[in-house]
């Protein structure tokens, strides 16, 4: 909202007070306005595809895996919680989302009955403290799981996909990833060597990247659960900076 003018995909002021950044930081470089463009847009565009989903299919349950600051709890969460009785369970690592919690309660929002924040390891018995937190895999349920393959590694990934395979039929998952450096167009090349850099910089390096074919490949294979019914692939395209998404869907019907 504050780099691009309207109409925005996406309005989100909340997320900016949760941050709290320091003063000057639009003139930080990296958030330099021309060289976050491809960034910035598939960000915005994958979390208004995800929200839109949520909303459209009418469930009651979900999931947002690496919640990180998303705020949709916040800004969507009261009106749902009231129409459907959605639940918001918001899935991430105790640290980051015990600082979330803090921001939530000095802001003021507070953290009503209907948002559940579920600190994990993702490499763990994440599963476990979700349905801890009162998650039903027997109803339908959206789970998120964008920007967040490349921070685990493939066999966690697996795991993921086995586990939401279990889920009740008319579930959609959503997850992104990152493509190999090799495998990225020349001219997003740099942006995402740049990115790889820096998160190893941070102490939260890349673990995973996919190839679209491979990434396709772990809904088939996450039939290896043992429950009944499988993805339905709705639909995959190209992202920025060497990025994809795909939403699979559980059909209505056990197959």
């Amino acid at each position: 909202m504050r780099a691009d003018p309207p109409p925005h995909v996406l309005e989100d002021d909340i997320g900016l007070r949760l941050a709290g950044p320091e003063d000057g930081w639009r003139e930080r470089p990296d958030m330099d306005v021309a060289a976050t463009r491809r960034t910035r847009a598939s960000i915005v565009a994958r979390t208004r595809y995800v929200e839109d989903l949520v909303v459209e299919r009418g469930v009651d349950q979900y999931v947002v895996l690496g919640a990180g600051l998303d705020t949709f709890a916040q800004r969507r969460g009261p009106e749902l919680a009231a129409e459907r009785g959605l639940r918001v369970f918001e899935v991430d690592q105790p640290g980051p989302q015990a600082w979330k919690r803090q921001r939530l309660e000095r802001l003021g929002f507070g953290v009503p009955e209907w948002l559940r924040l579920v600190p994990v390891d993702f490499e763990g018995d994440w599963w476990g403290r979700l349905a801890e937190a009162g998650f039903d895999p027997g109803r339908p349920a959206v789970v998120a799981s964008t920007g967040v393959t490349m921070y685990l590694t493939r066999e966690a990934n697996a795991a993921t996909f086995r586990l939401v395979a279990g889920l009740a039929p008319g579930s959609t998952l959503i997850t992104t990833f990152l493509r190999p450096p090799e495998d990225v167009e020349p001219d997003q090349r740099p942006q995402l060597e740049a990115a790889v850099r820096g998160a190893r910089a941070a102490g939260t390096p890349f673990l995973s990247f996919f190839r679209p074919a491979e990434i396709l490949a772990l809904a088939p294979a996450s039939r290896a659960s043992g429950r009944p019914g499988t993805f339905r692939r709705r639909s995959w395209t190209s992202g920025t900076s060497g990025g994809g998404r795909t939403a699979y869907d559980r059909p209505g019907e056990r197959s």
